[in-house]
């Protein structure tokens, strides 16, 4: 069974379970039919190991910039023929270790991790894809005229007070520092979350 080995190595995020379902029904109609699909901040890599075998025409590249998570990555894909061994990939870094991609994935990280990470994936990304290619982006966000959820201001509150540079970030602020992108759909999904799908120029 996939992911057997190395079982010590695994970590676990809860979310995954509860929002891995719904990311894939939007991939399903975004991603390509075939190519390389590059995932920014995989952390465990329950997702990767998940989305690789529900899309088995696609090769999965994983990314982490922390060891522990690339253990835990290797350890859920292990087995899984078309997910590659995971990048040591910091987004916020202007040389990325990959040559390029037929779409960016990027779940939960814009708002647990500095702005100049958010703005690293934009220029990491429109550097690596063609053009209409997507970049995805999945997460809580602060949208105009939209209310934010009591539970996700409480969660932005309590991001903060963990680290400054982190925090929900407005959709309109990653929409104006894509400059190389145009936003396709913004997608309501579980849990407060928000699905962006943003096209290479």
């Amino acid at each position: 069974m996939p992911g057997e080995a190395g079982s010590e190595d695994r970590r676990h995020a809860p979310a995954t379970l509860r929002n891995r379902m719904a990311i894939a029904d939007v991939l399903r109609e975004t991603l390509p039919s075939a190519g390389l699909v590059l995932e920014i901040a995989s952390g465990s890599g329950e997702h990767a190991a998940y989305f690789a075998q529900e899309f088995p025409a696609l090769d999965w590249q994983p990314s982490d910039p922390d060891a522990d998570a690339r253990r835990s990555i290797g350890a859920w894909c292990e087995g899984i023929a078309n997910v590659l061994p995971p990048l040591d990939l910091d987004a916020a870094v202007g040389t990325w270790p990959v040559a390029g991609a037929d779409a960016v994935l990027c779940v939960n990280m814009v708002h647990i991790s500095p702005w100049d990470a958010t703005l690293g994936l934009l220029a990491g990304a429109a550097k690596l894809l063609p053009p209409d290619a997507p970049l995805i982006l999945y997460g809580p966000f602060l949208q105009a005229g939209v209310p934010t959820a009591p539970s996700n201001l409480a969660f932005d509150e309590s991001l903060r007070a963990r680290d400054s540079r982190w925090g929900l970030r407005s959709v309109e602020a990653v929409t104006a520092a894509a400059t190389s992108f145009s936003l396709d759909q913004c997608l309501a999904m579980p849990a407060n979350n928000l699905l962006l799908v943003f096209r290479r120029r």
